[in-house]
C-alpha cells in the first residue's frame, strides 16, 4: 500500500491566541482541498475547532494540565521521534520553529516554516541572533504575515520570506449586556491580549492611572497570564480598581469589543496581531503602540488609528484624552479601517498557503 504524503503541522502548545486563530482557519481550509493533514502537538485540547478529517497526534489528555511551553515541546519531539520518524510528511512548523527544523534536517524530510513573532524579541541577544540566523537557512521556505516582517527578515537573516498575511472571516458578533460598560458617560477601552512581559499592560494602566484625573473611563483587560498578580497588585496599590477589571480568558471577546469604544494595544513586540483586524472590523477605534511588527501595517501608518512610541505611557495618556466619538476624523479612520480589511480575506491568504504546500505534494 502506498504511503500517502501528509502534511504534519508542528505546534506544540495549542492556546488561545492569533496564532491558533490562523491554525484552524488554514488547517480546515487545507483539509477541505484534500490535502491530508495531521497536526503535532502535545496536548489534545482543542480536537473540536479542527475539521473532522484532520488527525491529531498528542497525549491522550485533553485538559491543559501542562503550562511549561518548554515541557510541551519535549512532549512533541518525543511524539515525533514515535510516530512521524518512518511517514511520508512534508513538516509545516507553527511553533518552536527550531526544534522543528531540526527534526526536519535529522530525519531528511521537508519543511516550511511560519514564522509568527517579530525578530525583535529575538535578535537583542547575540547568542540568539547567531542560533536563529544559522538555522533559519535550512527551511524550504519561510512564510512570514506582514512586510514589515519580511524587512526584519532581510535585514538581520539576510532571508526573503514569503509574505501571506493572516486569514480573517468576519462574522456577526451578538451584543452583550456587560454591567460595567453600562455607564454612557465613561469612555470605554479594551485590551485583549495574554498577561505576559510582551503584551505590556504596565504602560495602559500608567496611561489609565492619568487619564482617570481628565476624563471618566473604564477598562477591561480580558485574557490570562503569568502577569496577572503583578498587574492586580498595581491596580490596588494605585485605587484603580473602580475603573480597571481583569476578566480572564473569554471565547467571545469579539462581544466584549463591540460595546466598547476605543481597542488599545500596547505590546512591546507582535507579529501580526489579529485583534486589531477584529477591532477594525467591529469599528472600533484603534489606539496601538508602534511595535514590530504588524501594527504600523494594520493601521497603514497610523491612517486607520492611532500609533503610540512602544512604553510611552504619556503619549498614550494623550490619545486617550483627544479621543471623542463625535470626531469627524476618527470616524473618518475607523470607517476606512474597515474598508482596508480585504487584505486579510480568508479565501484568498489561504489559497496562497494552499499553493506552496501543493508543490510538494
Amino acid at each position: 500500500m502506498k504511503n500517502t504524503k501528509s502534511l504534519l503541522i508542528f505546534i506544540p502548545s495549542i492556546e488561545n491566541g492569533g496564532v491558533e486563530k490562523n491554525l484552524y482557519l488554514i488547517a480546515n481550509y487545507l483539509a477541505k482541498k484534500n490535502i491530508h493533514i495531521k497536526v503535532l502537538t502535545a496536548l489534545n485540547n482543542k480536537r473540536k475547532l479542527f475539521d473532522k478529517k484532520i488527525k491529531i497526534i498528542s497525549l491522550k489528555a485533553k485538559n491543559n494540565i501542562i503550562k511549561s511551553r518548554f515541557l510541551k515541546t519535549f512532549i512533541t519531539i518525543i511524539l515525533f521521534l514515535r510516530y512521524c520518524i518512518k511517514e511520508n510528511i512534508l513538516i509545516l512548523s507553527f511553533q518552536s520553529n527550531i526544534a522543528a527544523i531540526i527534526l526536519g534536517l535529522i530525519f531528511k524530510k521537508k519543511i516550511i516554516v511560519r514564522s509568527n513573532t517579530s525578530p525583535d524579541k529575538y535578535i537583542k541577544n547575540f547568542l540568539y541572533k547567531i542560533i536563529f540566523k544559522f538555522f533559519f537557512c535550512f527551511p524550504d521556505e519561510i512564510i512570514v504575515n506582514s512586510y514589515e516582517f519580511k524587512k526584519k527578515f532581510r535585514k538581520f537573516f539576510s532571508l526573503k520570506p514569503k509574505v501571506i498575511y493572516n486569514p480573517f472571516i468576519g462574522k456577526k458578533v451578538k451584543k452583550i449586556n456587560f454591567a460595567f460598560f453600562n455607564d454612557k458617560k465613561s469612555l470605554k477601552i479594551i485590551n485583549v491580549a495574554r498577561l505576559t512581559d510582551q503584551k505590556d499592560h504596565l504602560t495602559l494602566l500608567k496611561a489609565i492611572k492619568k487619564l482617570k484625573k481628565y476624563k471618566k473611563c473604564k477598562l477591561i483587560i480580558i485574557g490570562r497570564g503569568y502577569k496577572e498578580s503583578t498587574l492586580k497588585k498595581y491596580i490596588l496599590e494605585n485605587n484603580l480598581q473602580k475603573i480597571v477589571k481583569l476578566i480572564g480568558y473569554k471565547e467571545n471577546p469579539e462581544s466584549y469589543i463591540k460595546i466598547s469604544d476605543v481597542f488599545v494595544l500596547s505590546s512591546i513586540y507582535e507579529g501580526l496581531p489579529n485583534v486589531l483586524i477584529e477591532a477594525l472590523y467591529l469599528k472600533k477605534y484603534v489606539i496601538s503602540s508602534d511595535c514590530s511588527t504588524g501594527p504600523k501595517e494594520i493601521l497603514n501608518n497610523g491612517r486607520y488609528g492611532s500609533l503610540f512610541k512602544v512604553k510611552d505611557y504619556n503619549q498614550l495618556f494623550k490619545l486617550l484624552k483627544n479621543y471623542s466619538n463625535k470626531s469627524k476624523k476618527i470616524q473618518q479612520k475607523i470607517n476606512q479601517g474597515h474598508k482596508s480589511l480585504n487584505r486579510f480575506d480568508y479565501k484568498n491568504n489561504c489559497k496562497k498557503y494552499f499553493q506552496i504546500i501543493s508543490k510538494y505534494f
